[in-house]
């Protein structure tokens, strides 16, 4: 019998076919932790065919943003053609120039101002008549509770007494309240070395589907304190008040000091990396994809500093250190190196 994975594959190569007018080949290109799958086409390199499921894979969105980030001057991959319905795209293809397999000591300067500027141009998009989630409280909170939910209690198997779900519920309104407080813009909301792709020196974005009206700083830590390379502290801190800069000018951000732009930055970050402990672990147990069990160390790593940093943040920071670093200390992908470890001189391949 045929794998439902199998049929749509059939079905994606019939449609290609059509689009195309002639028999093509497809090869598979490695995947990625969404459900989408991409093809290599023999007889067209320079398009790439793609299979996204329309059940779990926001296929309508992308299109729609698609062509509201064109229209801003963000770079994005063209669209030769689609079925929405089937969940099929053909789509250009821009090569193999991902970001995290070309930064380096000597092109990071560069590489991250571009960046920058790309992710300055997806902020200033205007959003009257925009139709995207909003990042509210609801929307902060059930992403902090997968941080619970898997990672603490899946993955590392500790049962939360009636203080440390309050604990961890203070937590979480807190970071919501920072996340409120900042100027809400359009965010992509995995901005990150894995999700950009340099085309002739320029940042062309993809993967944007899930995009929101949410925190300013939010992009900025994630391409910044990226959960799959770190980078020299000093960079981030010098890198994070740039853009502070850049969006003051544009209009975006108030006149607010250096300290307390940091300060947003760093409680967004932890907002972020709590997620993303949760979703990892997620993606372990829940979907068999453990390749992400080896970045768990270092996003620790962001969540023990900045927990250390603030005041507001001691009670939970010690939690950490009483109840959960013990546990993962024990885990076979737990490696101390990989808390502090940073990009450079060499960044790993994705």
């Amino acid at each position: 019998m045929h794998s439902e994975a199998d049929k749509r594959l059939l079905q994606l190569h019939n449609w290609v076919d059509k689009q195309l007018g002639l028999a093509t080949t497809l090869a598979s290109m490695q995947g990625d932790a969404g459900g989408r799958r991409y093809f290599y086409i023999e007889e067209k390199p320079g398009w790439l065919a793609v299979d996204a499921p329309p059940a779990t894979e926001k296929v309508r969105q992308f299109l729609y943003l698609s062509d509201i980030l064109r229209k801003q001057g963000v770079p994005v991959p063209s669209i030769v053609a689609s079925e929405p319905e089937m969940g099929f795209l053909l789509i250009e293809n821009l090569g193999e120039g991902l970001f995290c397999r070309l930064v380096s000591a000597e092109t990071a300067p560069v590489l991250y101002g571009e960046a920058l500027l790309t992710q300055l141009a997806m902020a200033q998009t205007p959003l009257e008549g925009v139709s995207i989630p909003v990042f509210d409280r609801e929307f902060i909170v059930r992403e902090l509770n997968i941080f619970r939910d898997w990672f603490v209690q899946e993955m590392l198997g500790l049962s939360l007494g009636a203080e440390e779900n309050a604990l961890l519920d203070s937590l979480f309104e807190l970071l919501a309240d920072k996340a409120l407080q900042q100027p809400q813009v359009f965010m992509h909301r995995d901005y990150h070395a894995r999700n950009i792709l340099l085309v002739d020196g320029k940042s062309v974005v993809i993967d944007y589907q899930d995009a929101v009206v949410g925190p300013l700083t939010y992009d900025l830590v994630s391409l910044l304190k990226d959960a799959y390379l770190r980078l020299p502290p000093a960079d981030v801190k010098r890198w994070a008040l740039v853009y502070g800069d850049m969006a003051r000018e544009a209009g975006l951000l108030g006149d607010v000091s250096a300290e307390s732009f940091i300060s947003s930055f760093d409680f967004m970050g932890l907002q972020r990396h709590l997620k993303i402990l949760g979703i990892f672990a997620r993606l372990h147990l829940r979907d068999q994809k453990s390749a992400y069990l080896a970045d768990l160390p270092r996003v620790l790593g962001y969540v023990l500093e900045v927990s250390a940093c603030y005041q507001e943040l001691s009670e939970f920071h010690h939690w950490l250190n009483e109840r959960v670093m013990p546990v993962c200390r024990l885990r076979e992908w737990y490696s101390e190196q990989r808390l502090s470890d940073t990009a450079y001189p060499l960044v790993e391949s994705a």
